[in-house]
């Protein structure tokens, strides 16, 4: 046996484990290596049942080693498909009643009937369905192989009203959406899944069923209890929508199809670019060419595939040469690449019927996705970054489509949705831009525009930055939906002239005129001269130097107290302990002279510190100790460079946030931040 080991070590051929139970961890395969052996306070006591175990384990291997070989070669060279379908009934049953507890032991069987299946392509139907339900027993807990999974996608594309679709592969399908962690590791369970779909989508109630199988997947209370389904379906619904302008994409720009991205073939990296980025780059010889045609040669062009027809109409009239540079190795963003060249006017892509009924099938599930309160949130982020193809964007009926899930996040109260409006950065366009008036996806007047705009404007974004780029960008659908009388336009115009967005005098009296054309307009402009009026007797030099609000005091008391005066010399103002909340920002903007604020313990959070932020830059002393604001609203004071004494006490702040404020405010001399992540 050896000798026995020392109270915390091991010796050769021979293992001390503290406890019964870690002796499992011990692999059978070195079971006649070792003496087993445990340590215990007072002596060590041989384990004769441990090794006893791990010689059972061995001696199991053994044998099953031994029986799947029996079964590769019995199965190598069938003969009969009665007597291979009752070996592989009797390899399921072997491999489930094993006990031997290893993954290998269930997938060694699929494996098998895997190549089995992939080396005997000339089985009827009903003989590919019965092996489908002889193994689906192992399918319970077990993915399926890459190989067998392309099996699983055939039967599904060929027979997708067959009970084995419903029966089998749904609870396979259901375990992959709950536990997959990365389809880029096995894309063919992603595709197992995409074709799986579909096939419930050709049964005769259609959409019925796909809506209830998603259901399911959600589970009936308001919260799903799988993290992992949600991205698993986006991921599923991204690459089919992929798929129907494939071809397309392809034939254009020789770019890697599903099938070769799934085999890992690598493409050759001098791939011509993508046809809106040639439309953006013409060759001078192309532009020359174009412009000698002659007007005979200005015929509609038909590029047709299988699948997708794409037909270029030429141009009505003459349009401005693009401004980008042939050499110019900058990417453009979004927009532009989807803008028609002088070469190419008009783009409308035409999909086959296959092609149209996977689009609207995974589009509508996008649609149902959207309709969950607990999953929105998720989508949205998913969705920010625009993850669809540039041909998909240009299509009509796509956009038309998803147009219900934008709804979806511009109707959501939650900043975390309805932020993903816009762009993930600067410079990149976002859903926000496509569904604006002279978007490519906008199909309306501007009401959608409008409704993402009011939940913005109603959260944190009624900044001057926001303001600034509706003005730059969208001032004219704004005046258009004011003149129409949208109530959130008319407040968005007032802003801009409260803010002095606008420098042109003319742009500021064709607003005005705007304004007083409508009802609503007129009454808004009145209450602004209102507001302006008592702007400028607040700020009349006169009134205290410091003021101090009585505790419990709230929004409208304040609002009340300083409509009641002139306070242009007000340098010092305390709320601490008060009831206010971010909406009081609105007033302290007004104070030109305010350099000292003390909001300790209200409930001033994070919109009101970006509003201070923009109009309050010569804040010198701020106390925010106690109150609910978190990193989102503390990086806004980077901009107050005058800031040199600031108390984030018992904040959320965290120790990068303080980092990045610290470089940015070099005035800053006084900072608590006790009781923070930082401290």
């Amino acid at each position: 046996m050896g000798p026995a080991a020392g109270p915390t070590g091991y010796m050769e051929n021979s293992v001390s484990y503290s406890a019964i139970e870690d002796v499992q961890l011990l692999s059978w395969e070195n079971a006649p290596k070792y003496c087993l052996q445990l340590t215990i306070p007072g002596g060590t006591v041989l384990l004769q049942a441990a090794n006893s175990y791990l010689r059972d384990q061995w001696f199991h291997s053994l044998q099953w080693k031994k029986k799947i070989y029996k079964y590769k070669k019995v199965l190598s060279n069938p003969s009969r498909w009665e007597v291979v379908l009752k070996e592989i009934r009797t390899l399921v049953d072997m491999a489930l009643t094993s006990p031997l507890q290893d993954d290998s032991i269930n997938q060694a069987p699929l494996e098998i009937v895997s190549k089995l299946l992939s080396e005997n392509t000339n089985l009827t139907t009903q003989e590919h369905e019965n092996i489908i339900v002889a193994i689906a027993p192992l399918l319970e807990n077990n993915h399926p192989p890459p190989d067998l999974c392309e099996f699983f996608c055939k039967h599904c594309r060929e027979r997708p009203r067959s009970m084995v679709v419903i029966e089998v592969f749904t609870p396979v399908v259901q375990r992959i959406l709950k536990h997959n962690m990365d389809f880029g590791k096995c894309p063919r369970l992603r595709l197992f899944t995409q074709e799986y779909i579909l096939a419930l989508n050709e049964l005769n109630a259609g959409m019925e069923v796909v809506k209830k199988f998603i259901q399911s997947m959600h589970g009936p209370t308001g919260h799903c209890p799988h993290p992992r389904v949600l991205p698993n379906l986006v991921a599923v619904c991204l690459a089919a929508i992929y798929s129907c302008y494939e071809e397309f994409i392809n034939s254009r720009d020789n770019s890697p199809s599903l099938k070769e991205i799934r085999n890992g073939c690598q493409q050759p990296c001098d791939r011509k670019p993508t046809l809106p980025l040639r439309l953006l780059h013409p060759s001078p010889d192309l532009v020359s060419q174009e412009a000698t045609l002659s007007e005979a040669r200005l015929k509609s062009v038909v590029v047709a595939s299988s699948e997708i027809h794409v037909e270029v109409e030429p141009a009505s009239t003459a349009k401005p040469a693009l401004t980008a540079s042939v050499g110019n190795d900058s990417e453009p963003n979004l927009i532009d690449c989807l803008m028609v060249s002088p070469a190419c006017s008009t783009m409308s892509i035409e999909l086959g019927p296959q092609a149209d009924r996977t689009l609207g099938c995974y589009v509508e599930i996008l649609k149902l996705l959207s309709d969950y309160d607990d999953w929105r949130p998720s989508l949205a982020s998913l969705l920010q970054p625009i993850p669809f193809p540039k041909e998909a964007l240009a299509h009509e009926k796509f956009t038309k489509e998803l147009k219900y899930v934008i709804q979806r996040f511009a109707e959501d109260p939650r900043q975390e949705v309805h932020s993903c409006l816009l762009s993930v950065r600067a410079g990149k366009d976002g859903w926000f831009q496509l569904y604006s008036p002279g978007g490519v996806a906008c199909d309306d007047d501007g009401e959608l525009f409008a409704s993402m705009v009011h939940i913005l404007m109603g959260s944190c974004y009624k900044t001057k930055k926001f303001l600034l780029s509706l003005a730059e960008n969208k001032l004219g659908p704004c005046m258009l939906l004011a003149l129409r009388g949208n109530q959130t336009m008319v407040e968005i115009l007032c802003l801009m002239l409260e803010y002095n967005i606008i420098d042109n005098n003319d742009t500021q009296l064709q607003i005005i005129s705007t304004l007083e054309s409508t009802g609503v307009g007129k009454r808004m402009y009145e209450q602004l001269c209102d507001r302006q009026r008592e702007l400028k007797e607040l700020q009349r030099k006169g009134g205290p130097t410091r003021l101090t609000l009585p505790s419990k005091s709230t929004d409208a008391d304040l609002a009340r107290l300083l409509s009641s005066g002139s306070f242009g010399n007000l340098e010092n103002l305390s709320l601490a302990f008060t009831n206010v909340t971010s909406a009081c920002a609105e007033h302290l903007i007004k104070l030109p002279s305010l350099k000292q604020l003390n909001l300790w313990s209200t409930q001033f959070g994070d919109a009101g510190l970006r509003l201070l932020s923009e109009h309050l830059t010569m804040l010198q002393v701020l106390n925010l100790c106690e109150t609910p604001v978190t990193d989102a609203g503390l990086l806004a004071l980077s901009s107050m460079k005058s800031l040199c004494s600031l108390n984030m006490n018992s904040t959320k702040l965290s120790a990068d946030t303080y980092e990045d404020l610290k470089a940015k405010l070099p005035n800053l001399k006084e900072v608590d931040v006790r009781y923070t992540e930082a401290w």
